[in-house]
C-alpha cells in the first residue's frame, strides 16, 4: 500500500508539472503573438525620426564579410525583419512581407544643425566657417519650406518652348567695339556645321614675365620675356554660377614655354580640369597619325634648332630626285604663323570632325571635337593675352536653336528611376557630390555606371547628395528630379563650395542611419565608379577590420593660388586649432 501511495502522488505530481509547463508555454505564445500584433520593438533603430528628432542605441546587424559580385549577381537584396518585430520571430504574412521589404525614398536628408555650437567669441579660423555654415542653413531652410508649402510655385520655371528662338547669322565687331565688350564676342546659337570666325590681330612684342609661377623657370638674374594670346571658345550657357568651359582653348606661345621653342597648345577645360594637350611644335604630324576631315592636326614650319648639316642633305637630294623624276610634288616650309608686332588673319571653321585654324590663308593646325559638346555650345570666343584685336567677324551661324535650360538633358523615363530601398543593411553605399543645376551629369551617371545589377538589385545602393542652388528655378526642377528618379538626397543649406564637408557628413549620415551600409563611399558626379572592382578590393580585408581606401600625398604643397587656394593666415588657424 505505501508503495502505490508514493507512485500516486508520484503520478500527480508529474501531471501537475506538465500542466504548469504547457500553461507556461501558452503564456509565451499569446505574449509573443501580442508583441507581434502591438508591434512593439524587440530591436531599436539608430537614427533620427522626423517627429522627435532623437537618437536610440542598437546594434547594428553586419554581414562577416563583404560577398563578391558572383555570390551577388543572382541574389535579391539583403532583407531583415522591420525595426519593431524581433529576429526570433516567425516569417511575416505575405501581406506584411510586401509592406517590409521596401521602404520609401526620403529626398530630404536628416542632417541637422545645432546654432548652439555656433560660438562666436572663439578666435580660432572656425568662426567664419561656422557663421558662413548657419547663414547657409538658415537660408537653405527657408528656401525648402516655400516649396514645400506650395509658396514657390512650379510656373515660375520657365520651360523650353518648342519654338525656336531667332539669332543672326552672322556677327562683326570692330577692334574698339570687342574691347567694349570685354574682349568677348557672343555666339547666341552657338556653331553649326560650315560656321567659320575670322580674327584679325596682331600680337604684342614680348615682354618680361612677372608672374612668379612662369618667372621661376630661369635662374635668379634672367628675365623671361614671353608673348602669347589666347583664343578660346566657351559654353557660356551650359553652366551657371560657375566658370564657362572652354570647348576650345587655342593657345600661340610666339616665344615658347618650356620647350623654348615657338608652340601652339591646344586643349578644353571643364570645372578646372584640363584634358590632353594637343601640342605642336613645328615637327609636323606623323604621317600614319589620324587627321581631322583629312587635315593634319599639326602642319610643319621652319625650326630655328634644325641642323644645317642635315638641311643641306636633304636639299641635295631633293635636286638628284627632281633630276631623276621620283620628285612630282614640290614642298615647302612655312615658318611659324605668328609674329610679333606683325599683322595676321585667322579664321576657325567647324568640320565634321573638328575645329581647322587657318592663318594668313595657310593651315595651320586641326583640333578633333571632344566629347561632352556640341557646335550648338560654343556660345562665345573670348580672345585675350598679348594681342591687339583688330576686328571680329562670324559668319554662317545657326539662326535658331531650341534651348539651353540646364534640365533640358533629363530623361524622364522610369527606366532610370532608382530601386526602392531595402529595410536590410547594404553591402555598399555610395554618396555622389552633385550641384543642384547638373542635370546633365546625374543623368549620365544614372544611364552608365547605376545600372550596375548590383545597384538595380538594392546590394550596393547610390544617391546623389545636392544642396540647394541661389536660383529658385533649379531648386525648383531639382526637387521634380528627386520626386521623380527616387535617387537625391537634397542638404537644406544653400550651396558653397567651401560648405562642401556638410554633404560629406551627410552622406555618412545616411549611409550609417538610413541604409545601414557596411561601407561607404564617397565619390564627384563626373566619376565612373567601376563597382565590381571596388566590391572585389574590399573583399580582400579580413573580417572584422576597418577599411579606408583614400590618395594620400605626403609631399603635396598648400596651394596658394586658383580655387582650393589656402592663404598663410588661414594655414596658421589651422595650425594653431
Amino acid at each position: 500500500m505505501k508503495r502505490g501511495k508514493s507512485d500516486t502522488k508520484l503520478d500527480a505530481f508529474v501531471s501537475l508539472s506538465k500542466q504548469r509547463s504547457i500553461q507556461i508555454v501558452i503564456a509565451v505564445a499569446v505574449f509573443y503573438m501580442l508583441l507581434v500584433t502591438l508591434e512593439i520593438p524587440f530591436v531599436f533603430d539608430s537614427r533620427f525620426t522626423s517627429e522627435t528628432t532623437t537618437a536610440t542605441s542598437t546594434t547594428l546587424t553586419r554581414f562577416s564579410h563583404l560577398q563578391s559580385e558572383q555570390d551577388l549577381h543572382d541574389k535579391d537584396a539583403p532583407t531583415r525583419p522591420m525595426n519593431w518585430v524581433s529576429h526570433n520571430s516567425a516569417q511575416p504574412m505575405r501581406s506584411q512581407l510586401a509592406r517590409s521589404t521596401t521602404k520609401p525614398n526620403k529626398i530630404l536628408s536628416t542632417l541637422g544643425f545645432e546654432p548652439k555650437t555656433f560660438d562666436p567669441t572663439k578666435k580660432d579660423g572656425s568662426v567664419s566657417l561656422h557663421k558662413a555654415a548657419k547663414t547657409a542653413w538658415e537660408d537653405g531652410l527657408k528656401i525648402w519650406d516655400e516649396m514645400e508649402s506650395g509658396k514657390m510655385q512650379l510656373l515660375e520655371v520657365k520651360k523650353p518652348e518648342n519654338k525656336s528662338e531667332p539669332c543672326p547669322n552672322s556677327v562683326s565687331l570692330s577692334g574698339s567695339e570687342f574691347l567694349k565688350r570685354m574682349r568677348m564676342v557672343e555666339l547666341p546659337c552657338g556653331l553649326t556645321l560650315g560656321s567659320h570666325i575670322t580674327v584679325v590681330g596682331k600680337p604684342r612684342a614680348a615682354h618680361a614675365e612677372k608672374d612668379p609661377k612662369i618667372a621661376l623657370v630661369k635662374e635668379a638674374g634672367e628675365t623671361v620675356m614671353v608673348s602669347q594670346f589666347m583664343m578660346e571658345l566657351l559654353g557660356l550657357k551650359t553652366v551657371e554660377a560657375e566658370d564657362p568651359p572652354r570647348i576650345l582653348h587655342f593657345n600661340p606661345r610666339l616665344k615658347g614655354d618650356w620647350s623654348l621653342k615657338p608652340v601652339i597648345e591646344q586643349n578644353t577645360c571643364y570645372r578646372m580640369q584640363w584634358g590632353t594637350a594637343l601640342r605642336c611644335e613645328g615637327w609636323g604630324s606623323k604621317a600614319d597619325e589620324e587627321t581631322v576631315d583629312g587635315q593634319v592636326k599639326c602642319e610643319k614650319w621652319v625650326r630655328d634648332d634644325e641642323d644645317d648639316d642635315k638641311s643641306e642633305e636633304s636639299k641635295a637630294t631633293w635636286w638628284l630626285n627632281r633630276l631623276i623624276g621620283r620628285t612630282k610634288k614640290v614642298s615647302f616650309d612655312w615658318p611659324y604663323p605668328f609674329a610679333e608686332e606683325k599683322l595676321f588673319v585667322l579664321t576657325l571653321s567647324a568640320g565634321l570632325e573638328g575645329y581647322h585654324i587657318n592663318v594668313d590663308g595657310r593651315h595651320a593646325t586641326s583640333f578633333p571635337y571632344r566629347t561632352g559638346y556640341t557646335l550648338e555650345d560654343a556660345t562665345g570666343l573670348a580672345v585675350t593675352g598679348d594681342i591687339d584685336v583688330h576686328s571680329v567677324f562670324a559668319a554662317s551661324l545657326p539662326s535658331n536653336h531650341p534651348s539651353f535650360s540646364p534640365q533640358r538633358h533629363l530623361e524622364m523615363s522610369s527606366r532610370w528611376k532608382a530601386p526602392p530601398l531595402s529595410v536590410g543593411s547594404v553591402e555598399l553605399f555610395i554618396g555622389v557630390l552633385s550641384a543642384g543645376n547638373h542635370f546633365s551629369e546625374r543623368m549620365a551617371v544614372r544611364k552608365s555606371w547605376m545600372q550596375h545589377r548590383l545597384i538595380k538589385s538594392s546590394n550596393v545602393v547610390a544617391r546623389f547628395f545636392v544642396a540647394l542652388h541661389a536660383r529658385k528655378e533649379v531648386n525648383l526642377e531639382l526637387k521634380k528630379e528627386a520626386e521623380f528618379f527616387g535617387d537625391i538626397v537634397i542638404v537644406p543649406y544653400m550651396d558653397n563650395y567651401d560648405l562642401v564637408v556638410l554633404k560629406t557628413v551627410a552622406i555618412c549620415e545616411y549611409g550609417v542611419r538610413t541604409v545601414r551600409a557596411k561601407y561607404i563611399m564617397k565619390g564627384d558626379d563626373d566619376t565612373f565608379v567601376r563597382v565590381d572592382s571596388i566590391i572585389d578590393e574590399v573583399n580582400e580585408i579580413p573580417a572584422g577590420r576597418s577599411l579606408y581606401i583614400g590618395n594620400i600625398n605626403y609631399y603635396h604643397k598648400p596651394l596658394r593660388y586658383g580655387k582650393w587656394a589656402v592663404t598663410y593666415e588661414v594655414g596658421l588657424n589651422l595650425l594653431i586649432v
